[in-house]
């Protein structure tokens, strides 16, 4: 099949299906189809659909190609809400989650495996609708306090090689610890959204969770650029302690001019020149000098906006362009990630690989 496709489709609709890797450059749309699970006594059915609609709206922006720089961008990911499981009742005793949430042996964590074991939708079980390829993703509506805490993504996925063949799968996909979700014999991500707060920090959860997908071992070509779009190889590009700013210890770093970054204790800084960060990470902009860092208005050159496109140069670069995402997912570090996947490889972007070969559009990964 070739030409301009849309997934799902008549021909394939459920995750890791060979068809993905077969058709992969020729998408132009991808619709996944998403159940969310309501486990928030008193929230609505309305409420919990005004919030995944704004999540939706928001992952649909960022996935516009440097919206930014041409308005007539196309979205390639426009997620659909299939349905809403309802198990709302009653209330729990600790917090707002119903006595429906399964909780974890610990009492406070979520039991992802007893997830997989509810009837969900359609009188079907996770395993039944991610086979059939009616669900895609999982969002979950509950209460995060002291007594009930959901990671913020759990993925267990399918692994390929270097050729995109099949090789096992990653139990640690997301940004989770351990968790007792099982290997369904597709990928499955299930994502966390805290009712209590906005679209933003949802969106950073997502961020994280594309960081983990992305260096967890299961698909090497991405890997490996990504992590360099990501500064998550800071130690192979300039020698440093540490393979990302995550890891740079308790002290902000700095920025003494446009092209130098400086880092380590206050009695002890040391300075790396020449420093051009890409495209950052979800706690560090390429100007950020401490976790979750939005308002530094020093300006560092970067190549965020020109990333491995044939005339690749340095821009300098400050928060200011982030403003206009700040509606769209104000709170935690919403507004920096949408920009900041709107500058990975999508539809057709410009940037080429290692052998010079146009990149592959990175979206189609989420759902390998």
């Amino acid at each position: 099949m070739t030409g301009e496709l849309v997934w799902p489709n008549a021909d394939s609709g459920a995750n890791s299906d060979p068809w993905l890797i077969a058709n992969h450059d020729h998408l132009r749309l991808m619709q996944p189809r998403v159940l969310a699970v309501n486990f928030v006594h008193g929230l609505s059915a309305r409420e919990a659909r005004a919030k995944l609609d704004g999540l939706c709206a928001a992952l649909r922006e960022a996935s516009r190609w440097q919206g930014y720089r041409d308005p007539q961008a196309p979205p390639f990911l426009d997620y659909q809400i299939v349905g809403i499981a309802d198990l709302t009742e009653p209330a729990g005793v600790r917090d707002r989650n119903s006595a429906n949430y399964p909780r974890a042996g610990d009492g406070i964590g979520f039991d992802y495996g007893a997830l997989h074991e509810m009837v969900l939708h359609d009188g079907l079980k996770l395993d039944q609708l991610t086979e059939r390829g009616l669900v895609n993703e999982v969002w979950l509506l509950a209460d995060h306090t002291d007594h009930s805490a959901p990671w913020e993504t759990v993925e267990v996925k399918q692994a390929y090689d270097e050729a995109f063949r099949p090789t096992g799968y990653e139990r640690h996909a997301g940004n989770s610890g351990e968790h007792s979700a099982p290997w369904i014999g597709r990928s499955l991500r299930i994502l966390f959204v805290n009712f209590a707060r906005g679209v933003g920090c949802a969106m950073e959860s997502l961020g994280h969770s594309l960081e983990r997908m992305a260096t967890c071992g299961a698909l090497p070509y991405y890997e490996r650029y990504f992590r360099e779009y990501a500064m998550l190889d800071l130690d192979r590009r300039y020698g440093l302690p540490f393979e990302s700013l995550y890891l740079k210890g308790r002290d902000p770093v700095d920025y003494p001019s446009p092209t130098t970054l400086r880092y380590g204790s206050l009695w002890r800084r040391r300075r790396v020149e020449d420093y051009i960060p890409a495209g950052g990470n979800v706690h560090f902009m390429p100007n950020g000098r401490q976790d979750y860092d939005l308002d530094n208005p020093t300006p560092v050159l970067s190549t965020i906006e020109t990333w491995r496109q044939p005339h690749e140069r340095p821009r300098p670069w400050t928060p200011d362009v982030l403003e206009p995402y700040r509606a769209l997912a104000g709170d935690c570090m919403g507004r920096w990630v949408v920009y900041w996947r709107q500058n990975m490889p999508g539809l057709a972007n410009t940037a080429r690989d290692d052998d010079g070969r146009p990149m592959k559009n990175w979206w189609p990964f989420l759902f390998y």
